[in-house]
C-alpha cells in the first residue's frame, strides 16, 4: 500500500506544475510604458484569482491527507480525478484572461472550479471510507458547509455568465475569500490528538 508521503510529494508536483504553466502564460507587453500593460489587466487579474484557487487546493490537500491513515486505490484514483480538474486551471484561466472575461470563458471556468470542488468531496469520502470509523478526516469535515456553499456559488456563477459575468467573477472571489479565512476544523482536531 502506497504512503500518504508519496501520494503528497505527487500531487505538490502536480501543483506546482499547474501553477508554472499559469505564470508562463503571462506574456510581456511590446511596449516600454504604462499604457502597454493595460491590455494584460485581464490576464493578470484572472491569473491572480486562479493563483489563489490552486493555493487553497494545495493548502487543504495537505491537511486532508495530514488527517488520513491510509490510503488505498480508492484515494488514488479520487486524488487524480482532483488533479485532472485543477490541471484544466491553466487553460481555463487564460481562455478568460484573453477574452477579457466574456461569457463562454467565464462560465466555462466555473464548470473546472466545480468540477474540482465535487472531486475534492469525492477524494474526502474515499478517505473517510478508507480509514473507516477511526477518520480523524470525518470528525474534522463535520457537515461542511463551506463546502456545500462552495458548490452553490460555483453553480450561480455559472448561471449568471450568461448575464453578467461580474456577478461571475464575484461570486469566484467570494468563495476564493471564504477559503481564505483560515478553517480551524483541522487544528481543532490535531490538537486533541
Amino acid at each position: 500500500m502506497m504512503g500518504k508521503g508519496r501520494l503528497e510529494a505527487f500531487s505538490d508536483g502536480v501543483l506546482a506544475i499547474i501553477i508554472t504553466i499559469m505564470v508562463l502564460e503571462l506574456k510581456v507587453p511590446h511596449g516600454d510604458n504604462a499604457q502597454s500593460l493595460i491590455p494584460l489587466i485581464p490576464v493578470f487579474l484572472s491569473y491572480v484569482l486562479s493563483f489563489i484557487y490552486i493555493g487553497i487546493y494545495w493548502n487543504n490537500h495537505h491537511h486532508l491527507l495530514h488527517a488520513t491513515q491510509k490510503i488505498s486505490g480508492g484515494v488514488l484514483w479520487a486524488n487524480l480525478h482532483l488533479l485532472f480538474w485543477l490541471s484544466l486551471i491553466p487553460f481555463v484561466t487564460g481562455w478568460m484572461g484573453e477574452n477579457h472575461f466574456s461569457a463562454m470563458p467565464v462560465a466555462l471556468y466555473g464548470v473546472a472550479l466545480l468540477m474540482a470542488a465535487i472531486a475534492f468531496n469525492i477524494l474526502q469520502w474515499a478517505i473517510i471510507k478508507t480509514d473507516e470509523e477511526h477518520s480523524q478526516l470525518k470528525l474534522a469535515v463535520g457537515k461542511d458547509i463551506k463546502g456545500k456553499i462552495s458548490v452553490l456559488f460555483y453553480v450561480m456563477a455559472i448561471g449568471c455568465a450568461y448575464m453578467n459575468t461580474w456577478f461571475s467573477g464575484f461570486f469566484y472571489a467570494l468563495v476564493a475569500l471564504m477559503w481564505l479565512i483560515p478553517d480551524k476544523r483541522f487544528e481543532n482536531i490535531f490538537a486533541k490528538n
